[in-house]
């Protein structure tokens, strides 16, 4: 499953182990009948951006800049998904995000 995988960004300059990130599982708002009321198909993923050692200096310091109001004081990144009724698919949704904003800094402006 992709929560045991390592994140490789862009080329593979940057590689996130699986252990950096942390999950959670809740129950998801919105449509999906009384399935909805039984699974916890919403993924939250928590990520340090202050404390990986995977990221280059310049990648973190311009990923701190473009994600600061969305971290929490301890200087954790939370990406969430619900867009899907599937934990699979919203996990793979968390990783693409988190791999978006990664590749954003890796990109000197």
């Amino acid at each position: 499953m992709a929560r045991d995988k390592h994140i490789r960004i862009g080329d593979g300059a940057v590689v996130i182990p699986a252990d950096e990130l942390s999950w959670q599982f809740v129950r998801s708002s919105g449509p999906g009948g009384q399935h909805v009321n039984r699974t916890s198909s919403k993924a939250i993923v928590r990520f340090d951006v202050r404390g990986s050692p995977s990221l280059p200096d310049p990648v973190r310091r311009r990923l701190l800049a473009a994600v600061g109001p969305r971290l929490t004081q301890e200087g954790h990144l939370l990406i969430t998904s619900q867009r899907f009724r599937d934990q699979a698919r919203n996990v793979e949704d968390c990783l693409a995000k988190l791999s978006a904003l990664v590749e954003r800094s890796r990109r000197p402006p």
